[in-house]
């Protein structure tokens, strides 16, 4: 029998069709491959073909956007907003609008065009969490920022249109919905039960264990109760931590130990998937704070949202979330 679940953090329901239960075999969709192109502007010697960089790491001695770094950070050649100029709010009728003003991002993780987040070294993925952290940092100074969105497309199923494994980093001037929403009801949870929703979810997680799929000292990763996606994935730090800029420095490398330990998993259980992940944080201004828990949400792409999901905003999840975790606590 189908199952409704309702996710306790957002409100969001979700249909658990058991009916069509699916094992990770069962998804047909191409794996992403890394075929290599003749010019990546991604690739070192190509730094001239993109904007010039904000910040590299690994460099020794050589000049601004030339060879020899470990990690670039560059703007988006094809921005989703401007940086230049002001907000000018203003109503037109029922109408709200501004003008597009915002930073975007793009961290090109690693030199070799060849490598994945989950084949790159420990010490380069800790690199790339470390360069999210400094350009958080860095665009919380500018007051027209309301919110730093840092996300990564994988596969060109997930929308990546470069294969040199890339995140990017979007900062806003509003607070996008979704997280507002997440934020805002974590507050009358906390407020209710004088607790951290998300504490509450980790620590019954992992009494049971039955969705938890990694589990150390700093980090969990574990399936939702209620996900929208097969194989969806949260990644959370144990200790509560409002804000991914603010974790102590160990927590870096822990995170890039069990982010790469994960996506090697689900490579051996989907076969090399596309994905997203989105880093869920605290807004600009909010950053400390007892009642919001951020943590990244993994997304493979192995199946598509439909009529049904736009009509209804309900999900259907082929996979209950029991089976994923137990698929990937296995794989190898």
């Amino acid at each position: 029998m189908p199952e409704l679940r309702r996710d306790p953090i957002t409100g969001r329901w979700v249909i658990i069709s058991t009916d069509r239960a699916k094992r990770p075999t069962d998804f047909i969709r191409e794996s992403v491959q890394i075929k290599g192109v003749p010019m990546c502007p991604f690739c070192p010697g190509n730094e001239g073909k993109t904007p010039a960089e904000i910040l590299a790491y690994g460099r020794n001695g050589s000049g601004k956007d030339t060879p020899g770094w470990s990690l670039r950070v560059v703007p988006n050649k094809f921005p989703a907003l401007g940086i230049e100029g002001g907000l000018d709010r203003e109503g037109e009728g029922l109408f709200d609008r501004m003008n597009g003003i915002g930073a975007h991002e793009v961290i090109i993780e690693t030199p070799d065009h060849q490598l994945t987040l989950a084949s790159m070294p420990e010490q380069a993925l800790e690199e790339t969490l470390w360069a999210y952290r400094d350009r958080m940092l860095d665009l919380k100074n500018d007051r027209r920022f309301r919110y730093v969105l840092l996300f990564k497309n994988h596969g060109e199923a997930a929308g990546a249109t470069i294969e040199h494994t890339h995140s990017q980093l979007i900062a806003l001037p509003i607070v996008p919905k979704r997280v507002r929403e997440e934020v805002d009801n974590s507050k009358r949870y906390y407020i209710e039960k004088e607790r951290c929703i998300f504490c509450d979810m980790i620590r019954q997680e992992s009494d049971t264990e039955i969705r938890i799929i990694l589990n150390d000292e700093h980090f969990v990763a574990l399936a939702p109760y209620a996900p929208r996606f097969p194989f969806e994935t949260w990644i959370l730090p144990h200790q509560h931590s409002s804000a991914f800029e603010n974790m102590p420095a160990p927590y870096y490398r822990s995170l890039a130990r069990i982010l790469r330990e994960f996506l090697a998993r689900l490579d051996a259980t989907l076969s090399f998937p596309a994905y997203n992940y989105v880093i869920h944080t605290s807004p600009i201004g909010e950053e400390i704070n007892d009642h919001y828990h951020w943590h990244i949400e993994m997304m493979p792409k192995v199946t598509r949202v439909a009529g049904f999901e736009w009509g209804t905003g309900f999900y259907i999840n082929p996979t209950p979330p029991e089976e994923a975790a137990r698929f990937l606590r296995s794989a190898r």
